[in-house]
């Protein structure tokens, strides 16, 4: 494909997720640096996301937001690194991105909010209780070497991410098997230059 691959992230967000994908898939992107409160929420970013937030990307006409269905798009629109699952990888891929952005995002961010779902409500909540958040992760990135299988894909770029973001940040417990599952994939050339550039990016941005 020829269209443009747009990056619009700002290096303290979420966006080191997309980042990390955009190196896996070793295709040519143009980044576009947002800041927070001025340029995230001005007219010409807001009609690429409504909400105002990063990360998102431009491909040709295309927009795509959301982390997790950035990891997707790009698996499947650039299939030259094998990223997207295959037949049988398929069930787990989904399964476990999508645990990620619903219930372990919702669980971890309650945490840090200082809420605790009450034992009589935890039926009404999608997540259900932290503990029992923890205990699954465990058990998905146990059962095999990568969350999928014995391949890495790009459910491993953001289920990993949201990992290793949550033991750096005291968000997710430090379990061994989560330490372990993050030391294999922080091995990757792909995470080393993409942390390598959004930590580039914060000096440049702090230096403006």
């Amino acid at each position: 494909m020829t269209e443009e691959l747009v990056f619009y992230t700002n290096p303290m967000s979420r966006g080191r997720i997309a980042r990390w994908m955009l190196e896996e898939i070793g295709q040519p992107y143009r980044t576009e640096l947002l800041t927070f409160d001025e340029t995230m929420k001005a007219p010409e970013y807001l009609a690429v996301n409504p909400m105002g937030k990063v990360p998102a990307i431009r491909h040709g006409d295309t927009i795509v937001t959301e982390c997790a269905a950035i990891c997707a798009y790009l698996a499947e629109t650039f299939p030259g690194k094998a990223l997207a699952p295959r037949p049988e990888e398929r069930a787990r891929y989904y399964r476990w991105m999508f645990f990620a952005a619903g219930p372990l995002e919702s669980a971890v961010t309650m945490k840090a909010l200082g809420f605790e779902i009450p034992k009589e409500r935890l039926r009404m909540a999608g997540c259900g209780g932290f503990g029992d958040v923890m205990d699954t992760l465990e058990k998905a990135i146990s059962a095999s070497t990568y969350v999928a299988g014995e391949r890495f894909t790009a459910a491993d770029v953001y289920v990993g991410s949201h990992i290793g973001w949550g033991i750096g940040f005291g968000g997710i417990e430090r379990r061994q098997a989560f330490l372990d599952y993050v030391g294999r994939i922080s091995q990757r050339e792909a995470y080393k230059r993409a942390n390598a550039l959004d930590d580039e990016a914060v000096k440049t941005m702090q230096a403006a």
